[in-house]
Order: structure tokens, then C-alpha cells, then sequence
């Protein structure tokens, strides 16, 4: 992909329409591992429709907003996980398991009972969607291998590694029929690296680089301290994994820095890699001003060039009011604007 200094993009989800879902329900389940039906108000002969319906408000905000490189708001997903660790064989979709969740309680889960396959597609119909519905470039998204191996309750591999090779391989398979239904980029969500480090250096790298094998595209890879919407405690200003991510095949990783207040110098620890940026604090709905974007944005050129600098939202806009969502992207995109004509860009 060729490198064009300071473009913009979304990390992945976009607010879901509350017509399409249950708001409360969704805030009261947060992130859900396992399929959670319950939280569609439409009903099952009308929601791929429906979804498609609300799909088309996502990509019309972000374009309005301004943002170079679009997702589809991951509208059709219940979680940015779920969609498709659930879709894979090997899991028993009625009987889940638990394990402990990023902030500590116990959490339904897939629960693994035989060899993790990928049968069929999962979201290319999805990705040939969006392609059909912009002509802005786009980007789609996906669980990685390791974050899955962390979310499930694995009752058939000798250990987590294996488990989290074989997701690998899903992962591989769908990433390139993704580019072939016509993604410009494929995001590996992966903010499991963070939250369970010594098992990430352990073999979060060997599953990642399994992952991409024989992929031409251009990968980003998304690291996180998790939703604004589930932390309850300041966030680190600092990650824990990030250096190893050099060691990966992905050309871009994305990290949140904006609502962290992250400390820049860390971004010094990835010189081939270009990096997208959170300059939108999603823990706070004061909409930032386009000077406050451009500020920070302005911090991050202090330690990469343009050309390896992209800028996104901190993290998923999910769990935001829509207005203050769509209201942040055009600040994200005015923002960039000021610095491009600072630069001569």
C-alpha cells in the first residue's frame, strides 16, 4: 500500500442504530463472547435487511465526516468478536464456556469441543457489501488468532498455542477472500496481547505471522486497553506488548493514545511499521475541536514521519451516542486537514 502521509480512518464499529438494536441490552452485555440474538429488535426474516439498511447509514456518516478509508461499521456483529468465532467448527454453539473477561469476571465464552475449521465464508458477503455501497477505500475487520484462543474455554487442544495456531488458519482463509471480495485493508483485532501478555510473547507473534501467511494485502493489526464503555479505572499510559509487534508480518498497527494519554515515545519502538494513531478520546463525549485533533496529531509527528502516521478514533465507536460518533469523525477529518496544509501536503 503506498504510504500517503496522514490519512484517516476508523478502527472498526461504528453506534448501531437503536431501531436495529437493543441499547440497553447491548451496555448491559458488554462485548459479548458468545452469539447474543437476544439484542436484535428486528426480527430473523427481516434483519439481514435491516442490517444492510443500517450498513449504508455507517458508510454515508463516515463519508460525510470525511474519513479517507471507511469500515462497515461492523453493524451486523453483536461484538467485533463474535461474528466469527462462533461460525467456525469446533465450537459448540449451545453449550458455552467461561472464562475470566479483561476486567476480571467470569464471562460466557465459545467453548471448544473439536478442531477449529473454517467451512464456509463469514463475512465476505459482508465486505463485497461495503465495496458495492463507496467508492472511498475500505477497510475490514477481524479477529486474530491469539485474541480468539483467549476467549474461548478450550476443552479439546493440549494448550492454548495449538488452539490459537488453528484459529491461524481460519484466519488466513478468510483474510484472503476478503481481499479478493475487495478490501483495500484487513484489521487482525488483537487487544488480547495487551490484556494477557505472558501468554502474547509466549506465541502471540507465531500466531499472528501464521495468520498472514501467503496474504499480499495490506494488514493493521488493532491493540487496545479494550472500550471506553468497560474501563472503569484510568487506563495505562503505557503497553506492555508493542515492540514485539516489529517481529510481525502486518504493515500498520493501530493503537489508542488520545483517552490514555499515551506516552509517544513508545511509538519510537516500531520503525518499519506505519502507525495508526487515536487522536479521538471515545471515554469522553466532549466533541474534540479540529485544533485539538490537530495538536495531537501534531505530538505523534514528533516521533514518525507523515508518511508512516494514520489517524484513527482510539478504539471502536460502538458504544457511542451517534451524533457525538459522527460529530468526532468530521473533527478527526478537519483536524487532519489542518496539519496537511501546515505540512504543504
Amino acid at each position: 500500500m503506498h504510504r500517503e502521509p496522514l490519512l484517516t480512518t476508523v478502527v472498526g464499529s461504528y453506534p448501531q442504530p437503536s431501531w436495529l438494536v437493543d441499547q440497553g441490552a447491548l451496555e448491559g452485555s458488554l462485548v459479548p463472547r458468545v452469539r447474543a440474538p437476544q439484542l436484535w429488535r428486528v426480527s430473523t426474516e427481516l434483519l439481514e435487511q435491516a442490517q444492510d439498511d443500517a450498513t449504508v447509514l455507517a458508510i454515508r456518516d463516515m463519508e460525510q465526516a470525511g474519513v479517507d478509508i471507511i469500515s462497515d461499521g461492523e453493524i451486523r456483529r453483536e461484538s467485533y468478536s463474535n461474528r466469527f468465532a462462533t461460525a467456525l467448527g469446533g465450537v459448540d454453539p449451545d453449550n458455552p464456556g467461561s472464562t475470566l473477561g479483561r476486567t476480571g469476571t467470569p464471562t460466557p465464552v465459545p467453548r471448544i469441543t473439536g478442531p477449529i475449521r473454517r467451512s464456509q465464508p463469514v463475512q465476505v458477503r459482508d465486505t463485497r457489501f461495503l465495496r458495492s455501497n463507496t467508492s472511498r477505500r475500505i477497510k475490514v475487520t477481524i479477529p486474530g488468532p491469539f485474541t480468539m484462543s483467549q476467549q474461548a474455554q478450550n476443552d479439546h487442544y493440549p494448550d492454548d498455542r495449538a488452539l490459537a495456531l488453528d484459529y491461524a488458519q481460519a484466519v488466513n482463509q478468510e483474510v484472503k477472500e476478503l481481499f479478493d471480495a475487495g478490501a483495500d485493508i484487513v484489521q487482525l483485532d488483537e487487544p488480547w496481547l495487551q490484556a494477557r501478555v505472558d501468554s502474547a510473547r509466549r506465541f502471540g507473534v507465531e500466531a499472528i505471522n501464521r495468520a498472514l501467511e501467503g496474504v499480499e494485502g495490506p494488514i493493521a493489526l488493532h491493540l487496545c486497553f479494550g472500550y471506553a464503555a468497560s474501563m472503569r479505572e484510568a487506563k495505562p499510559s503505557a503497553y506492555s506488548f508493542l515492540p514485539e509487534l516489529e517481529e510481525t508480518a502486518v504493515q500498520m498497527v493501530s493503537i489508542e493514545a488520545a483517552q490514555p494519554k499515551l506516552d509517544l515515545s513508545m511509538l519510537d519502538l516500531l520503525p518499519s511499521k506505519t502507525v495508526i494513531v487515536g487522536v479521538l478520546d471515545l471515554g469522553d463525549m466532549t466533541i474534540e475541536t479540529p485544533g485539538a485533533v490537530a495538536q495531537r496529531i501534531r505530538n505523534a509527528l514528533q516521533h514518525l514521519p507523515p508518511e508512516r502516521l494514520m489517524l484513527a478514533p482510539d478504539c471502536g465507536m460502538k458504544y457511542l451516542p451517534r451524533n457525538v460518533a459522527r460529530s468526532k469523525l468530521r473533527a478527526l477529518a478537519l483536524g487532519a486537514a489542518i496539519v496537511k496544509a501546515e505540512l504543504g501536503l
